[in-house]
């Protein structure tokens, strides 16, 4: 009976038929299939190569490596190429690969016979690896065009990659000549490489090597050897050995390689001497300051396309050095990075920086840095910038110097921070100690302009006047007064004295509240009867207070003027009028101090500052006083000898200051009296050395002679 609970269409359905059992195994089997198939394929061409030596391929690579490199290539002779048993076997006599159009018609490569193996998985990749490199009389011409865009042995589309030399374990060379060639840095350069037996019997083979060349117009030579090793007895190393002599300079380099051209990882010795450090950085088209005799050590090693000094130590002129850098091969340029120390930096050492020459520095002293022009004597160095070498490479450079030794400098602990791209040089920070304060610099040279453009922002912290005398070698005296300065300019030239001669901007120099030796003052103020008087006495040591002053002038298109002089002490106001001039280095100012109290023999006339940077020159008895000197003489002749004092009294009537503008540098227009008042004997920031500030047109005219040196 059917169950009731069951739908009769479920009861009357049939069950499905079985399905068929699948043979176990199938694709596993097919896919055994194919790879056997595929490798007796392999084992067949490789038989068929290893029987035949793959001599029938000869025409077929002729036709690839000719499509593949954009040149013709041929193999007059036999030719053979196959596995043996997994690494590349290529051999070919009289093989040739012609040079590009650019290059001339002699052959960038040929050989009379070349026999290699290649490790096979190394030709999927960039560099080649060469277990082995048999070369018969060989001949390799690499040039660089004379733009530098292009070169011999960067095959297909052109192009210009560094040179990169295929890995070689080991080399028999007989023979063969390079040549390499590089226009733009001025460099042509002939070795001959040949084998030839070992003295030492820890080596099977000794590949030497020598040539000569010209860079930078200067003619070098070298030669060395490179040991193969016996595997049996020393394990595999390669042992360099590299002399090389020229551009006034000697190196040697020593050192274990892992293979014969593998550089990669090697640590190699170099020692570097000569007389000029520039001379070796100009052939890399790399600029660097000139410097006296010099030797440097240094561990080498290559990493990619990074060459790296390490361990760096040795001296330079009086001075020495020690760190590392680093070049790095790359487009569109080279770039040069550094961390240096110094302990000791002699000061002649240091004048190139600047453009002085240290050779000539070290033989005449500070003499050697002042030239004659027209006459006349010229204290700015006008070295110019190398702004053609500053196209090749950008920097980044860290260095630090203990100590400058230098009689009468307090200068110590600079640190230079130097950041080249792309022809903009900054110089930041540029800071040192000087005395017990800090000097801090920001310079910016862009040499991407024509002429170079120069911008100075130099700034002294608060100094003690008494440490930075004693430092430049004078008496400390007593002295306990501050100073503080900053110089903002900026120029164009492509030097330090063009740049300055076109300058514009502002330099001040500021003096708080202080006290400073009586001798001193006095003498700055030239006030006869108070000197005299403290002299006899004996009293020399008394302070003088300084209230507030300002040294300040403004700059324009390389001419200097006072803007203002301005120093309010306790008992005078010194004022100070003129100017100097960067373009002609002349120097034209006048000094004058106002007792604020009645004084007698007080001369109340301009001390003179003049002559030149090189050479300046103090008229202490200047015109004005010694016109006094008339009007009192004349005076005590018709009068009486009291009469002829009266042309010396001063009365007392100096306006005190207002120290508020005068310590924030401002310009003579914002400076104020004690009361608040417009100082009206400050000048006008102008050249002119008149009492108002104002010039009449003589003076004007002869200001203009003196500046621009047009007499």
């Amino acid at each position: 009976m059917a169950d009731l609970d069951v739908p009769v269409h479920a009861a009357e359905q049939a069950p499905p038929p079985p399905r068929p059992a699948r043979a176990m195994g199938t694709p596993l089997a097919a896919t055994i299939a194919v790879v056997t198939s595929l490798v007796g394929l392999v084992v067949l061409a490789w038989a068929v190569l290893f029987v035949t030596k793959g001599r029938f391929l000869k025409g077929t690579f002729e036709s690839i490596a000719s499509s593949s490199v954009h040149r013709k290539v041929r193999v007059a002779g036999d030719f053979q190429l196959y596995f043996a048993p997994f690494n590349l076997k290529f051999v070919a006599e009289g093989l040739s690969v012609e040079n590009p159009d650019w290059a001339g018609t002699s052959p960038f490569f040929t050989a009379k016979r070349i026999d290699a193996r290649i490790a096979t998985f190394s030709l999927l990749a960039e560099q080649k690896r060469f277990q082995w490199l048999g070369l018969t009389d060989g001949r390799i011409d690499l040039q660089w065009d004379r733009d530098g865009k292009q070169n011999s042995w960067t095959f297909g589309s052109g192009g210009g990659k560094p040179l990169t030399m295929p890995l070689i374990q080991r080399a028999r060379i007989a023979g063969t000549q390079i040549r390499y060639l590089d226009p733009r840095h001025q460099l042509d350069a002939a070795i001959r490489v040949d084998t030839v037996a070992a003295e030492d019997n820890r080596f099977a083979d000794t590949i030497r090597f020598d040539g000569n060349g010209t860079a930078r117009g200067a003619r070098f030579t070298l030669a060395g050897a490179l040991l193969s090793s016996n595997k049996t007895l020393a394990g595999g190393e390669n042992r360099l050995r590299l002399h090389a002599e020229g551009m006034r300079s000697r190196v040697d380099i020593a050192g274990t390689l892992p293979g014969a051209t593998v550089l990669e990882g090697a640590k190699l010795h170099m020692d570097l001497r000569g007389q000029n450090l520039a001379d070796v950085f100009l052939i890399a088209g790399i600029a660097v300051p000139d410097t006296r005799t010099y030797r440097l050590t240094s561990i080498v090693t290559k990493a990619g396309y990074e060459w790296r000094f390490t361990g760096m130590k040795g001296r330079f002129g009086d001075s020495d050095l020690a760190g590392k850098f680093t070049v790095k091969l790359g487009e569109p340029r080279m770039l040069v990075t550094a961390d240096l120390f110094t302990h000791v930096l002699d000061i002649v050492d240091a004048g190139p920086f600047i453009g002085y020459n240290p050779n000539a520095l070290a033989a005449q002293g500070a003499q050697a840095a002042v030239t004659q022009v027209s006459g006349t004597p010229r204290l700015l160095p006008d070295a110019p910038l190398r702004i053609d070498a500053l196209k090749n490479f950008d920097a980044k450079v860290q260095w630090q110097v203990r100590t400058v030794r230098a009689p009468n400098l307090p200068v110590s602990n600079i640190e230079l921070g130097l950041d080249l791209n792309d022809r903009l040089l900054k110089l930041s920070p540029l800071n040192f100690s000087l005395a017990r304060g800090t000097v801090t610099s920001d310079i910016s040279i862009d040499a991407r302009k024509a002429p170079v453009f120069t911008t100075y922002d130099i700034r002294l912290s608060p100094t003690p006047m008494g440490v930075l005398l004693a430092g430049f070698g004078a008496e400390q005296s007593g002295t306990t007064g501050m100073l503080k300065a900053r110089i903002q300019m900026s120029g164009s030239g492509n030097s330090v004295r063009d740049s300055l001669a076109s300058a514009n901007g502002r330099i001040a120099v500021i003096l708080p509240k202080g006290d400073f030796w009586t001798r001193n003052t006095e003498l700055a103020e030239f006030d006869i009867g108070t000197f005299v008087q403290k002299m006899f006495e004996k009293k020399l040591k008394e302070p003088v207070q300084i209230n507030c002053g300002l040294i300040g002038f403004t700059v324009r298109d390389g001419i200097a003027a006072a803007d203002p002089i301005l120093i309010d002490t306790q008992k005078n106001v010194m004022l100070g009028r003129g100017g100097f001039s960067f373009k002609n280095e002349t120097i034209d100012l006048a000094f004058r101090a106002d007792s604020k109290r009645f004084s007698l023999f007080s001369g109340q006339s301009p001390v003179g500052i003049g002559g030149y940077f090189a050479k300046p020159g103090i008229s202490v008895i200047s015109p004005e006083l010694v016109g006094r000197a008339g009007v009192g003489l004349g005076l005590g002749v018709v009068a009486s000898p009291l009469t002829a004092v009266l042309a010396f009294v001063d009365f007392g009537d100096a306006k005190a200051a207002d120290c508020g503008p005068v310590l924030s540098g401002a310009t003579a227009a914002s400076q104020r009296d004690a009361k608040g008042r417009p100082r009206d004997d400050v000048g006008r920031g102008t050249t002119a050395k008149s009492e108002s500030g104002k010039t009449n047109a003589g003076e004007v005219k002869k200001q203009r002679k003196k500046f621009l040196g047009i007499f």
